[in-house]
């Protein structure tokens, strides 16, 4: 059969920003139908990519091509003007029947007026009048930001019955694998595709990704050669070949520029600080209502130390009042609530209101003024603590209000990090954070021996951290099992009323027995072996930088002329370390499957 014409495409689209290349040669279509995901780190270009593709932005270079008849764009940020949202919804040039029938299914009053709408509200009728449009493209910049978990199941469901062919910029897992059918990964400023939905993306890209540092060793290890050659022949000839020149220089030029490109890893690192009592919070019949209106009723529970507690629910149905009661911030109508002994609080708020738009950054991670930022205890020089959470040197002086919505998440994780915390309290951290980043989040919570209250509509993240849920209804209901976000719908389909349908699907897939948690580690390393382990980890990375410093230092074109002997110490030096670190690797990963292999007997 042969394949779609695509109905949206760009062809080798170039562009730069300033003197940083952001696209090199980007190739991208649709076909009628098809729904896919742009996934890339923060400061890619995916929103850059996706203006391009709507007709906002012209390349550098390159073209876009178009043979739908309508494309619509949602941003990050929408903006929603009129006298109702039905005036807004069909702004578009909706059919009225079609926009008030979207607007009711993501739960709106088409007559309420367009002020005073929360994020998520904002955002539901954005994508209303988006699908009451009836676009033939779909562009949709983080469309879940915001959204409760029921309004996500409503956006999955209008995709999945769209006609339209959908590109969709997002961080949520479990969204992406509920609709996509393809993968686009803007990385190194191209574009590589997977003709498969996003449940094979990570052992698809960490293919690439192992290519592409075998590609970068290579090149590494053709300069080292041609710098070598190229040196020595100088000296035995006293000329210069000005063609091996020119390709040495545009080796080295290559290095540079993939090594530029690349963005650095955040490093999260989470205190938990003195030992906090064994019971964190107990609650006994607590109750809260505002005017007329409940929130919770007669609910109790208990958190101990180590506990990892999420709160799930609708926009507006408590969540984060709930943890204000639990943290004994506000007083509760009825019931009482008592905290352990010896508790450090860090909170981390969704709504970013610790965060004041016009001091800078610096003043904010070091408000009492200085250059040091106290991390768990210890100083820390502020640039240095910064460039942990991947913020550059010259951002320190800018205003808070001019960093993305990223940045400002980053920031408060840095903020909160910091500061040795046994109660970590954590009001929807994933926002705005790209894959990458939630990973690391994740790993290290899941390190973390303190206790975690984790408020999130990210039902990924919850399924992977969460040893409880708690789930409110909106409507007074509070309830409470084990597990994560399949685990509570699972045996409580019917607990959210008016998403019974949504709640029940999400129960019949949840609906086979959960796996059982994993052992703890009973069976070990011996001691000597366990030692050796630990050695080797702290040797490999004083390898890798013996290394890197030894390639710095024969990039200096100069060397040889300098001093031949040196160089050849140098080169001596290179080879000799490189296969000490090479071996120390092949022991490590040696132990790491004993290891591995020990645990799987004592599992089975």
């Amino acid at each position: 059969m042969a394949a779609r014409a695509p109905i949206i495409a760009l062809k080798d689209v170039r562009l730069a920003d300033g003197e940083r290349q952001l696209f090199d040669g980007v190739d991208l279509g649709l076909e009628v139908g098809v729904r896919a995901c742009l996934v890339g780190r923060n400061g890619a270009g995916k929103s850059t990519l996706m203006r391009i593709l709507a007709g906002q932005i012209e390349p550098d270079a390159g073209g876009r091509f178009v043979t739908a008849a309508k494309v619509v764009f949602l941003a990050q940020e929408p903006t929603i003007q009129g006298d109702s949202l039905l005036d807004f919804a069909t702004g578009g040039g909706a059919e009225p029947h079609e926009a008030e029938a979207l607007l009711q299914d993501f739960d709106l009053d088409p007559a309420r007026g367009t002020q005073g709408l929360s994020g998520g509200e904002a955002r539901r009728a954005a994508l209303a009048r988006a699908f009451a449009e009836k676009p033939d493209v779909l562009l949709l910049d983080e469309p879940t930001n915001h959204l409760d978990i029921f309004a996500i199941q409503t956006l999955e469901a209008a995709l999945r019955s769209s006609r339209c062919a959908a590109l969709i910029v997002s961080h949520d897992r479990a969204f992406l694998e509920s609709v996509t059918q393809r993968c686009f990964w803007l990385e190194d400023r191209k574009v590589w595709r997977l003709d498969k939905g996003f449940a094979a993306f990570n052992d698809w890209s960490s293919k690439i990704a192992a290519e592409q540092e075998e590609a970068l060793r290579r090149l590494t290890k053709a300069i080292e050669r041609e710098t070598y050659t190229f040196y020595r022949s100088i000296t035995a000839q006293r000329t210069r070949n000005e063609g091996r020149a020119r390709a040495l220089v545009a080796m080295r030029e290559r290095k540079a520029e993939i090594l530029r490109d690349r963005v650095g890893t955040m490093t999260i690192t989470v205190e938990s600080g003195a030992t906090s009592g064994q019971r964190v919070v107990e609650a006994k019949q607590i109750s809260k209502a505002f005017g007329d209106r409940i929130l919770l009723q007669g609910f109790s529970t208990r958190i101990q130390r180590g506990d990892r507690v999420a709160v799930v629910g609708p926009n507006g149905a408590g969540k984060t009042t709930l943890v204000k009661l639990l943290l004994g911030e506000i007083p509760t109508d009825a019931g009482e609530v008592k905290l352990g002994s010896n508790l450090q609080v860090a909170y981390v708020d969704q709504s970013r209101a610790a965060l004041k738009p016009e001091v800078t950054l610096w003043d904010t991670l070091a408000p009492h003024g200085g250059d040091q930022v106290m991390v768990q205890g210890k100083p820390r020089h502020v640039a240095a603590y910064a460039r942990d959470f991947l913020f550059q040197d010259k951002q320190l002086r800018q205003p808070v209000g001019s960093l993305s919505g990223g940045e400002r998440n980053r920031l408060l994780l840095a903020r909160a990090l910091a500061l040795p915390a046994n109660l970590l309290v954590l009001d929807e951290p994933t926002n705005d954070l790209d894959m990458d980043t939630l990973d690391l989040l994740e790993e290290v919570l899941a390190d973390y021996d303190g206790t975690l209250i984790l408020v999130s509509h990210d039902r990924d993240f919850v399924d992977r951290l969460a040893t409880s849920t708690i789930a409110l209804n909106g409507r007074g209901g509070v309830a409470e099992t084990p597990g994560g976000w399949k685990d509570f719908i699972g045996q409580n389909p019917d607990f959210f009323g008016r998403n019974t349908a949504a709640a029940r699907a999400a129960g019949k897939a949840a609906a086979a027995p959960p796996p059982s948690p994993p052992a703890r580690r009973l069976a070990k390393l011996s001691y000597k072996d366990q030692r050796r382990l630990e050695e080797l980890e702290a040797l490999t990375p004083q390898l890798a930088a013996q290394i890197a410093a030894d390639e710095a230092r024969l990039e200096d074109p100069g060397l040889y002329a300098r001093d031949p002997k040196g160089f050849d110490r140098i080169m001596a030096a290179l080879v000799k370390a490189r296969q000490t670190l090479a071996a120390a690797e092949e022991e490590w990963l040696a132990l790491e499957e004993k290891k591995e292999a020990l645990t799987a007997g004592w599992r089975s």
